[in-house]
C-alpha cells in the first residue's frame, strides 16, 4: 500500500485529542470520519470544529473555499461498523487505558477491511501492547500526536518489532498530507520521546513541590522565566487535562512496577476531587472566564 491508496480515514474518539485530529485528516484531503459512542460527544465536536475553523478564516490562516471542502470531507457516526467498514487507515484516540484499547482494536481487526492500517494516538503506550489482540500486527502502528493537534506540528510515528516498512512509511505520508513533521522511531519505548523527557521535568517538579521547595505557581514561573519554557509543568497538567497524565503514569507503573513510576500525591488527590485542569475549571490553578487565579 501507498500514500495514493489512503482515500477514506477514520477516527475514533470525538474527545480533546480526536476531533482535531480528525480535521486535520479532513483538511489533508480525506474523505474522514469521526467516530463517538456518545453522540453528545459528537455534536460538541462539531462545534469545537466549527468555532476553531471560523477564527481560522477570520485570521485568513485558511480560506472559505478551504472551510467549505474541509467540512464536507467530515461527517460523524455512531455506527463503528459503518465508520470503518470503507476506511484505510483508522486512527484511535481513545482513553490512555491498555485495556480499553486493546478492545477497541480488537473490534477494528473485526470491521474494518483487511488492508486498512491500524494508528494509535496513545501517547505511552507501545503499540506492541496493543497490535497483540489483532490480526494484523505488522499493519499496527503508533501515531502520537500533541495537544492540541490543530496547532502543535509534530507526531512521533513509532514502530514494534512487527510494525512493516510499509506501514511506518504510509504513516510518515499521511502525517505530511496532513501538513505535520512526523519523526519516525525504530525502536518502541513507553512514552515515546518527548513525553519521557516532559516527564523527567514533572517528576522533579512534583518532587520540589510536594517536599516544600516551592509552590506550583513559583515552579512554573521559574521555569518560565529562567528555562524560556512557553508554559510551566503544573500549567502544562492542568492545559493536558490531569486525568490524561495520572493515566499515563499509572500505565508505566503497571509495565515497570517501579513505585517512582507511580502517580504523585498532588495528582492523586485532584483526581479525587475531580479536578482535572482547564476542562473541569479548576487543576492546579482555578480557571475562570476572565483569567486564570493560582
Amino acid at each position: 500500500m501507498n500514500i495514493d491508496e489512503i482515500k477514506r480515514i477514520t477516527v475514533i474518539g470525538a474527545g480533546q485529542m480526536g476531533h482535531q485530529i480528525a480535521m486535520l485528516s479532513a483538511l489533508g484531503g480525506f474523505q474522514t470520519v469521526l467516530y463517538d459512542v456518545n453522540q453528545e460527544f459528537l455534536v460538541k465536536a462539531k462545534e469545537k470544529l466549527t468555532a476553531i475553523m471560523n477564527k481560522w478564516v477570520a485570521k485568513k490562516k485558511i480560506n472559505q473555499k478551504a472551510y467549505d471542502e474541509a467540512f464536507s470531507r467530515l461527517s460523524f457516526s455512531q455506527d463503528l461498523k459503518e465508520a470503518v467498514k470503507d476506511s484505510d487507515f483508522i486512527i484511535e484516540a481513545v482513553t490512555e487505558k491498555l485495556e480499553v484499547k486493546r478492545d477497541v482494536f480488537a473490534k477494528l481487526d473485526q470491521l474494518a477491511p483487511a488492508h486498512a492500517i491500524l494508528a494509535s494516538n496513545s501517547s505511552t503506550i507501545v503499540n506492541s501492547l496493543i497490535a497483540s489482540a489483532t490480526n494484523r500486527p505488522e499493519q499496527v502502528v503508533n501515531m502520537h500526536f500533541f495537544f492540541p493537534p490543530l496547532v502543535m506540528d509534530c507526531v512521533e510515528v513509532v514502530k514494534s518489532d512487527e510494525t512493516s516498512e510499509e506501514t511506518a512509511q504510509v504513516t510518515m505520508d499521511v502525517c505530511k498530507k496532513m501538513n505535520r513533521t512526523a519523526v519516525l522511531l525504530h525502536k518502541e519505548i513507553s512514552g515515546f520521546i518527548a513525553n519521557r523527557i516532559l516527564g523527567a521535568l514533572q517528576k522533579e517538579a512534583v518532587y520540589l513541590y510536594e517536599n516544600g521547595y516551592a509552590d506550583f505557581a513559583d515552579i512554573d514561573l521559574i521555569v518560565k522565566k529562567a528555562l524560556n519554557h512557553p508554559i510551566g509543568p503544573f500549567e502544562l497538567m492542568d492545559l493536558s487535562g490531569i486525568d490524561v497524565g495520572y493515566y499515563v503514569m499509572q500505565q508505566q507503573y503497571e509495565e515497570s512496577g517501579n513505585p517512582a513510576d507511580k502517580p504523585p500525591r498532588c495528582m492523586e488527590e485532584k483526581m479525587n476531587a475531580g479536578q482535572l485542569g482547564r476542562k473541569t475549571g479548576q487543576g492546579f490553578y482555578t480557571y475562570e472566564k476572565d483569567g486564570v487565579k493560582a
